[in-house]
């Protein structure tokens, strides 16, 4: 068998190999975004569904001052929720990297998937609202003499947000803390530099891709969150999923929901793709430089602590 009959063979085997996976893309992937995007430009229904002919209503129907209040809440309550989020999954999985009992505490993250999402966010109402957990054990402890409103507002929707997703954020970054040689933050403490450098000088740019991660991880699924603010959050708390499914099962109004869709993809669509642009532009960038400005990248502090490791 020559090489050329060799190559054609592996390219079949390629195709073969990929096949499903492209035909699973395809049929609930591309066909359902596909389906949207038509239905985006169609006519809404008398009683619902679509029709012709093509229009542009659903587009300038958005910007109805009504739904741009509830874009601008949604992009703030999810970064707020996705920067919070990030902020205790470092620490939670640094701890778990350098831990003895990695296994006991990857279960302890892993073990609320195994609950219905339902009963979890049912399980905080019990805890927050009026009579709930938290605020009769602030009565019985003489804190409080009445119910505090913890709950059907931002601040709910936020902290039930953070513990539905946060198991997303630890584990990429786990993963990448997990593989980071910690001789390095002990070779920078030798060199005269404090725990807070050698963490945003050593640690940090070494797990940037688990960050970014661990960042797309949580931002998309809370952009398009509709249950929680359903359910423990008030009138200040609508966000564009509920728009979705309130104009499909209420108004009826499927090119709208269409249309609010399909700006929800787009947004993590191009979310994504920088974010992995600028990660790959960065290796490379790292990559292609000499030691010295390698070194220069990690600030004027790791460099002038590693010229002085050269002396010694």
């Amino acid at each position: 068998m020559n090489v050329k009959q060799t190559t054609v063979r592996e390219r079949r085997l390629g195709i073969t190999y990929s096949s499903p996976m492209g035909i699973w893309l395809t049929v609930f992937f591309m066909v359902p975004l596909l389906i949207i995007i038509a239905y985006s430009f169609l006519t809404k229904g008398l009683y619902g569904g679509v029709e012709f002919p093509i229009t542009f209503d659903a587009y300038l129907q958005m910007a109805n001052p009504n739904f741009m209040r509830v874009l601008l809440r949604t992009v703030w309550v999810t970064t707020l929720a996705t920067a919070l989020t990030i902020a205790l999954a470092l620490p939670c999985g640094y701890a778990m990297a350098r831990s003895k009992h990695q296994t006991l505490w990857l279960g302890m993250v892993i073990v609320p998937f195994w609950t219905n999402s339902l009963i979890r966010i049912y399980a905080w109402i019990a805890i927050l609202s009026s009579e709930g957990f938290l605020n009769e054990m602030l009565k019985t402890l003489g804190f409080i003499k009445e119910s505090l409103p913890l709950i059907y507002n931002q601040g709910a929707v936020t902290a039930v947000l953070i513990y539905m997703y946060i198991p997303f954020a630890i584990l990429p970054l786990f993963t990448t803390i997990d593989k980071f040689d910690f001789g390095l933050l002990e070779a920078a403490r030798d060199l005269g530099a404090t725990k807070p450098q050698a963490i945003f000088k050593v640690l940090m740019p070494n797990i940037r891709s688990g960050i970014i991660t661990s960042v797309i991880f949580t931002f998309i699924p809370i952009f398009g969150a509709y249950t929680v603010p359903l359910l423990v959050g008030g009138k200040d708390s609508y966000m564009i999923g509920n728009i979705i499914v309130d104009q499909v099962t209420k108004t009826r109004n499927w090119p709208l929901a269409s249309a609010f869709s399909l700006i929800i993809t787009l947004i993590s669509t191009l979310g994504v793709l920088w974010m992995m642009t600028s990660t790959a532009r960065e290796r490379a960038r790292i990559k292609q430089q000499p030691l010295k400005d390698r070194e220069d990248t990690l600030g004027p502090s790791h460099n002038g602590l590693t010229s002085a490791g050269r002396v010694s």
